[in-house]
């Protein structure tokens, strides 16, 4: 049987020797492509948890990581399936909201609205022992944003409760729905997966606040302690 071979960028990330659990939280425009790369790292399949409740949808089909022959299916299996195609590996999946299962390792927070997300960080990521990392994007038609919180940094909690925003000043079109791209959401989930890669090679702390202007190549990135 033919095997996922990672000797290209085993000098970069070795998946044998990453043993830290992950949560992705929301398989959507984001959740969907970086669920993909981590199954395309060779990272085990027992670590990586996907959460999502809802179907694919023909609207989903531009800018995630399904397609066509994906419609009303739920994206959790819709996204395992791709991976288990492409690499042979399977993941833990829930076909369900996030509710209040306990979180641990690397936790990829990427639901559709900020309520949800104030909501799953004030009571199962915020100060959480277990939680060693929160990696968080937000995005629109031509930026984007990768926030990563230590949770037991006050410092940490300060500065990112500082960045929510109701979902009322969220970009969207003028049929009221949010906008993406594809090129937006595949270049931020793999910012978030470089992450998750920077925070395994553990040389240096992360930059907590990543800006990402993909209209004019801008990069500003910022440094909370």
């Amino acid at each position: 049987m033919t095997q996922l071979d990672v000797r290209r960028h085993m000098e970069l990330f070795d998946p044998y020797t990453f043993n830290t659990p992950i949560h992705v939280i929301g398989c959507g425009a984001t959740g969907s492509w970086l669920a993909l790369q981590l199954g395309k790292l060779g990272i085990k399949d027992e670590l990586i948890n996907a959460w999502d409740f809802d179907t694919v949808e023909e609207h989903n089909i531009p800018n995630q990581a399904f397609g066509l022959h994906d419609v009303g299916r739920s994206k959790a299996l819709a996204i395992e399936s791709q991976i288990v195609d492409m690499t042979g590996s399977h993941i833990k999946i829930h076909n369900q909201k996030y509710t209040n299962q306990r979180l641990s390792g690397i936790v990829f927070l990427m639901v559709d609205s900020m309520s949800e997300r104030k909501r799953i960080w004030e009571n199962h990521i915020k100060m959480k022992s277990a939680v060693k990392l929160l990696i968080e994007p937000r995005m629109g038609l031509d930026v984007g944003r990768v926030y990563n919180v230590n949770p037991m940094d006050l410092e940490h909690v300060k500065r990112y409760e500082d960045c929510f925003y109701s979902d009322d000043e969220a970009e969207v079109s003028a049929c009221g729905t949010s906008m993406t791209v594809i090129t937006t959401a595949m270049s931020v989930s793999s910012w978030c997966a470089r992450q998750l890669i920077n925070f395994h090679q553990n040389e240096e702390p992360l930059d907590n606040e990543i800006l990402i202007d993909f209209k004019y190549n801008n990069i500003i990135s910022t440094r909370w302690s």
